[in-house]
C-alpha cells in the first residue's frame, strides 16, 4: 500500500490527530490490561469476563447479538461459550418465543461472578469523566460517535467481502 492514511492529513492537523490516536491506543491498551488482570484473578480470560459482564447487564442474548456486542466473530464467541459452558458459567437454551433461536444465559454461578467482579476500566473511565461538564460530555459523545461511524465505514470499505452474520 503506497503511503498511509496519515499522509493525506494537512500538516497542521497531523500532530493533533496523532495525539488523539495515541490517546485512543492508550485507553484501549490500559482497558485490556486491567480487564485481563481482573479476569485472571478469577480464573477467567478477558473475553470470558466480557461475556459475563455483558450477559449480566443485558440478560440472555443470541450468539449473534452477543458477538455484535463484544465485537467478535460468531465462531470466536462459540469457542468462548463452549469453554464457559464447561465451567458452568453459561448455558444454551432455546428461546420460548422462537424455538429456532438459541439464547446464551448465565447460570447461577455465572450470575454470581458477574455481580461480584468489578471491571475496573469502566469504573476508572466513569470516575475520570465525573467532573466533566455535561455540555463537554455531550460533545465528546457526539464526536466519538462520528469517529465510530467513520471507522465502520472505513472497515466496511477495506473488507467489503466480509461475511455478514
Amino acid at each position: 500500500m503506497a503511503g498511509s492514511l496519515g499522509d493525506a492529513l494537512p500538516t497542521k492537523h497531523k500532530k493533533t490527530v496523532d495525539a488523539v490516536v495515541e490517546t485512543f491506543v492508550y485507553l484501549y491498551t490500559e482497558s485490556r490490561r486491567l480487564t485481563k488482570e481482573r479476569a485472571r484473578a478469577y480464573g477467567l480470560t478477558g473475553p470470558q469476563l466480557t461475556v459475563l459482564k455483558v450477559l449480566g447487564q443485558l440478560g440472555d442474548l443470541s450468539l449473534s447479538s452477543l458477538s455484535d456486542r463484544i465485537r467478535a466473530q460468531n465462531s470466536t464467541v462459540t469457542g468462548i461459550i463452549d469453554r464457559m459452558e464447561r465451567e458452568d458459567l453459561v448455558r444454551r437454551e432455546r428461546s420460548v418465543e422462537d424455538r429456532r433461536m438459541v439464547l446464551i444465559r448465565l447460570t447461577s454461578k455465572g450470575k454470581k461472578l458477574a455481580e461480584e467482579i468489578r471491571v475496573e476500566p469502566m469504573e476508572i473511565f466513569r470516575r475520570a469523566l465525573v467532573g466533566t461538564p455535561k455540555r463537554d460530555l455531550d460533545e465528546l459523545f457526539r464526536v466519538l460517535g462520528d469517529v465510530q461511524q467513520r471507522v465502520r465505514d472505513i472497515v466496511g470499505a477495506v473488507t467489503p467481502d466480509a461475511p455478514q452474520d
